[in-house]
């Protein structure tokens, strides 16, 4: 068995006596273990440890959630004496994406997180990283190879259409007739098309459809023609799932213009300014579903606690896990609270 699968399956580094500290708090579990593995039993996982210098690469910041994902990865590793980040220019060139993480292995970082433009491009010079020894942690679009990352950070697409099915389902409380339509992001993308999917799979569960679909292409102009198009199409709408809240901008000026009001919408992505709208219920729209801005963070911290050989200190698994994905709550009135917070403006 290769050196390389070794490590992409998480099978070196921790020691096995981490398990022990994993289960207990007790000193007598602290004189039986190594110091990583205390110190995760005991939530002491940022404590300072070893040096870590991580690249981090990721797509321009020409979107409200991927700037947020930017700005929450370096507040991330500012929290951390023992972390150094080298930040790449945002980059939506595959060809520069590729030379930035060259530049990473050459420099002998000691981690990379990598948001790639395109996960399928990306992939040959993730798998050359690790194959240098360097921990890659791959955040939201995958690598098509199991060798290109130790771990991978991802959203929950299908789960985003599925958590706003089953808040329209519970709205329309078992009305057959209720007509649903649905704003998309870019067709073409797997992301989209997962997010559709589960939002039919959720509605087919109460007995209702997608009755009027549009596409947009993520961005307020689009966000706002493609609303003006289904508007004009449907004379009647119960719901609208509108799949991110940055094109929502327009989608929420087109309405505004329609002068309609007979429905109400549900957001996704997760924006302040919709979860502000929300809390103050002075628009049509009733919730969101969130599709985190904080997998680059999150990603800095196992590439911190990887290259440290810790674990993950709530789990009892020794290794930090191959794949984590996030969830996709729904977030309405009763719950903004909680998630306005770490919302990105959009």
């Amino acid at each position: 068995m290769s050196a390389r699968f070794l490590k992409t399956a998480g099978l070196v580094g921790l020691s096995s006596l981490a398990l022990i500290a994993c289960t207990s708090n007790t000193p007598e579990a602290e004189k039986t273990t190594d110091t990583g593995a205390t110190q995760a039993a005991a939530g002491g996982n940022d404590e300072p440890g070893t040096k870590v210098k991580i690249g981090f690469s990721a797509p321009a910041a020409d979107h409200g959630w991927m700037g947020a994902i930017t700005k929450a990865t370096k507040d991330e590793a500012a929290k951390y004496k023992d972390v150094e980040l080298v930040v790449a220019e945002g980059t939506n060139d595959v060809n520069q994406q590729i030379s930035q993480v060259e530049t990473f292995i050459n420099q002998k970082v000691n981690a990379i997180v990598l948001l790639p433009f395109d996960g399928a491009a990306l992939t040959a010079v993730a798998t050359k990283a690790m194959d240098a020894g360097i921990t890659v942690v791959n955040v939201d679009r995958e690598f098509n190879s199991s060798f290109a990352a130790r771990t991978t950070v991802l959203g929950d697409n299908h789960g985003m259409g599925v958590s706003a099915g089953t808040f329209v389902c519970k709205e329309m409380n078992g009305k057959k007739d209720a007509v649903i339509a649905e704003i998309a992001g870019i067709d073409s993308l797997p992301l989209t098309q997962a997010r559709s999917t589960g939002f039919k799979e959720a509605l087919a569960d109460c007995g209702l459809k997608v009755n009027n679909r549009v596409a947009a292409e993520f961005t307020v102009e689009s966000g706002e023609k493609a609303a003006a198009n289904l508007l004009q199409a449907a004379p009647k709408i119960d719901a609208i799932w509108n799949h991110d809240d940055d094109q929502g901008v327009g989608v929420m000026a087109a309405i505004k213009n329609s002068g309609r009001k007979e429905f109400f919408v549900v957001g996704g992505a997760g924006s302040a300014n919709v979860m502000r709208d929300i809390k103050a219920g002075n628009t049509l729209v009733k919730a969101t579903v969130i599709y985190p801005s904080t997998q680059g963070a999150d990603g800095v911290r196992l590439a911190r606690l990887l290259v440290q050989k810790k674990s993950l200190g709530d789990l009892v698994e020794v290794e930090v896990p191959r794949t984590i994905q996030l969830y996709a709550p729904v977030v309405t009135k009763d719950n903004v609270d909680q998630y306005l917070p770490s919302a990105f403006e959009s």
